[in-house]
């Protein structure tokens, strides 16, 4: 018996690993696991996880986690959720320059303003400037 699997306290993971360990001693070869104990399994997976039960137990993990999920006990993976970054209280901030062919210039720093508005003043403030 492996003491790193086995826990050194009653614990109910510990009582379900001696009861599969009696059940191994005792059975005729190659006999499948009772229901009753596979029940004891899911339990067990349920208040532990998966794979610290099925190494405990040493029972198939894809097994466990097979019926695990046919008994509607596995857990499902979550929705995926778009998180959209929090606006800082003034908006985002850029500084649009323009200049003329001839070296006009001009330089605005802007805040709060969309894409769409940005590209719009440009082309009325650009157009305008001919």
């Amino acid at each position: 018996m492996n003491t790193a699997t086995v826990p050194a306290h009653p614990s109910p993971l510990g009582r379900v690993h001696r009861r599969f360990e009696h059940w191994r001693r005792t059975r005729h070869h190659r006999s499948p696991i009772p229901e009753a104990l596979w029940a004891l399994a899911l339990e067990a997976a349920r208040a532990h996880g998966l794979h610290r039960t099925a190494r405990t137990l040493r029972l198939n993990y894809t097994d466990l986690k097979r019926r695990l999920g046919a008994t509607g006990g596995a857990s499902t993976p979550a929705p995926f959720v778009e998180l959209l970054p929090v606006p800082s209280p003034g908006g985002p901030a850029c500084t649009l320059e323009l200049e003329t062919a001839r070296g006009t210039k001009l330089r605005i720093h802007l805040q709060g303003m969309a894409p769409p508005d940005l590209v719009a003043l440009s082309r009325t403030l650009w157009h305008g400037a001919r």
